[in-house]
């Protein structure tokens, strides 16, 4: 419920170099490892080019892309392996307990293709360019207790999304 839900503040990089503060809204439980996990990205120095709380609930016509985001109350995606528009069940994201970093920068694919076209020069991971998760970003979640979609076995990838339990 909402109830359980929280808007948690946190400083991150920007694309721009400077510091932020960013905004996501996580549930009661996830605000201590995320903020450790962010904590540690601040320290890296990791970018995020988006993460305000009007930058995600906002008007539709005013969002801008590419956002860090952690609750919305929607069904798991499939892959795009299956296409579709929901699993038929809930997505972590519903409960505040998963967040999705730079989205374009770390696309959700399978079977070489994505979902969103500004994403597809990100889909190969070999070349490292600011914004996409690696090594240390991974570390840092997971010493939060919270692992990587970019980890999950298979020809599905969700490289933007960490969750409490993985999924």
């Amino acid at each position: 419920g909402l109830g359980d839900l929280r808007l948690l503040t946190v400083s991150h990089y920007g694309f721009d170099r400077r510091s932020h503060n960013g905004q996501l809204i996580v549930n009661k439980a996830a605000t201590g490892p995320l903020s450790s996990a962010f904590r540690t990205m601040y320290a890296n120095r990791f970018p995020i080019r988006h993460m305000r709380f009007k930058d995600f609930y906002g008007p539709k016509r005013q969002r801008p892309n590419d956002v860090t985001a952690s609750f919305e109350c929607r069904q798991a995606v499939p892959s795009p392996c299956t296409g579709g528009s929901g699993t038929g069940s809930w997505s972590n994201h519903a409960y505040g307990l998963a967040v999705d970093i730079n989205p374009r920068e770390n696309p959700y694919v399978g079977c070489g293709q994505s979902n969103d076209p500004t994403a597809q020069s990100y889909r190969r991971r070999s070349r490292k360019r600011p914004g996409m998760i690696g090594g240390r970003t991974v570390r840092a979640f997971a010493a939060a207790g919270w692992e990587w979609g970019g980890s999950w076995s298979g020809n599905t990838k969700d490289y933007m999304h960490f969750s409490h339990n993985g999924h």
